[in-house]
């Protein structure tokens, strides 16, 4: 709240950028405590395009029920990221990311148990992952920001598509609005607190290839493909660190995804690469495939030519691995028009790929002899064994890749309560972030994820009781 001449207490100012899940959450919670909402979303549609509207829908930690004891979730957190992850970041996570999701719930989201697994404890109802390709409308995503808006505006909050914001307004180091075009207009909001969550700057080549990699023109946009760093930006010019900005969320793709959207955003080819082997056209593996789709793809994200692997695998890797996950690549790769090259010999394979014949068979003999005698840390490059198999039992398969970027996982370094953070670690006043334009939560050295509808949502009703506490 804010004080009067007269002594009244006034509602506290609130300007959000950005319409997803961390700006609505954040929103929807800032209203709902007292706060006078305006969100700014740049998207002008009635159902502006959004990594929330394309979700797959999963509340989990690293592949952990958020139910679990925090404790069990804050190590896992730190165990995903390499202790990566601010003790700050996991530890609220960690600790709030069950009361997030049961406020959602409250405010009329639906969840549902999408299967045994720990992960798939809390998804959100009606399901999108049902078929290849990508179906949003009427989902789980969709739905969530349907309802947060009818939440918000319940509230007495309001949301203006269209608008982009341009500017932040500082006043003696402090935050205190933003100015935004809206319909070629340019307006000003005064505000108390300005909250950052525009999701992150995947569609930005300029800045992907600054931070993550020389070609992102070849990566797949594997989400909504609108959000352009300004947040980042903005923040950065009011003071604040950035962290983390290296590295991005997605998964491996078959390269028809470029030209078909039956085959994004599933099936992916994560569980196929991390039995089998990726290679380049010389024949020779470029990563350690054992460290997960994630990684991976961030390694072929920064590769000179991201579409110049292929991944390779055997009968028994197509009859096992390649059966296993949501919408696996078998039978689902096929079925949507991917396509499989097959050979009864390697040499065979190699000339229907580009590939190098002589490359291709050496690696291949090297790797099955590696991992026969458990030496596959021996191998240039070195192999996490993890799930890795044989590729020894003909029919052999390839498929080209492509690496599809969802989020950027860095950005602008917040405390657990999503405060943001000048580089000595002392907060910008006024100023909060969340979502996937934040970091210092997911990344590292190995790409670590740990889950960015949880992140969003739990950061967003984290930082709108911290802000409105302080009113």
């Amino acid at each position: 709240m804010t004080r009067t001449d007269a002594g009244r207490r006034e509602p506290m100012r609130i300007a959000v950028m950005g319409g997803g899940i961390a700006g609505m959450v954040f929103a929807a919670r800032a209203a709902e405590l007292g706060g006078k909402v305006v969100v700014l979303e740049q998207g002008d549609d009635e159902l502006y395009r959004c990594n929330t509207r394309y979700t797959g829908g999963a509340f989990h930690l690293c592949f952990h029920d958020i139910d679990e004891p925090a404790e069990t979730l804050a190590t896992a957190i730190k165990a995903a990221t390499a202790d990566f992850a601010t003790d700050a970041l996991t530890e609220a996570i960690a600790a709030d990311a069950r009361h997030a999701v049961r406020w959602l719930q409250g405010k009329g989201i639906r969840l549902m148990k999408a299967g045994p697994d720990a992960w798939r404890q809390h998804f959100l109802a009606p399901p999108s992952l049902m078929q290849p390709g990508l179906h949003w409308q009427g989902r789980g995503g969709d739905m969530l920001l349907r309802t947060l808006r009818q939440r918000l505006e319940a509230d007495g909050g309001r949301l203006l598509r269209g608008a982009r914001v341009t500017r932040l307004l500082m006043a003696q180091g402090r935050c205190a609005g933003v100015e935004y075009e809206r319909h070629g207009a340019r307006h000003a909001i005064e505000a108390d607190l300005v909250m950052l969550a525009d999701g992150g700057f995947q569609a930005n080549m300029d800045m992907l290839r600054q931070y993550v990699g020389p070609a992102p023109e070849k990566l797949k946009q594997r989400g909504a493909g609108v959000s352009q760093g300004d947040a980042i930006r903005l923040a950065q010019e009011a003071g604040a660190a950035l962290v983390g900005m290296e590295n991005i969320y997605g998964h491996l793709l078959c390269q028809d995804a470029l030209h078909d959207d039956r085959l994004w955003p599933y099936p992916i080819m994560d569980m196929l690469a991390g039995a089998g082997i990726v290679v380049g056209q010389d024949g020779r593996r470029v990563m350690d495939e054992g460290l997960g789709g994630v990684y991976m793809t961030n390694a072929l994200a920064r590769l000179p030519d991201p579409q110049g692997t292929v991944l390779v695998f055997d009968r028994a890797i197509w009859d096992g691995p390649a059966t296993e996950f949501i919408l696996p690549a078998n039978p689902y790769l096929p079925l949507s028009g991917g396509t499989v090259q097959s050979a009864d010999t390697l040499p065979e394979l190699a000339a229907r790929t580009g590939v190098d014949a002589d490359g291709l068979s050496q690696t291949v003999l090297a790797y099955n002899a590696a991992l026969a005698r458990g030496a596959t840390a021996a191998l240039a490059p070195p192999r996490s064994a993890g799930a890795a198999r044989p590729i020894a039992h003909p029919p052999y398969h390839a498929v080209r890749l492509v690496p599809g970027i969802t989020f950027t996982m860095g950005g602008i370094a917040i405390d657990g309560n999503g405060q943001v953070l000048q580089a000595g670690g002392a907060p910008v006043p006024g100023l909060y972030a969340a979502g996937c334009c934040t970091g210092g939560f997911e990344g590292g050295a190995r790409s670590g994820y740990v889950g960015g509808l949880t992140k969003s949502a739990t950061i967003g009703w984290r930082a709108a009781a911290h802000a409105l506490a302080r009113s």
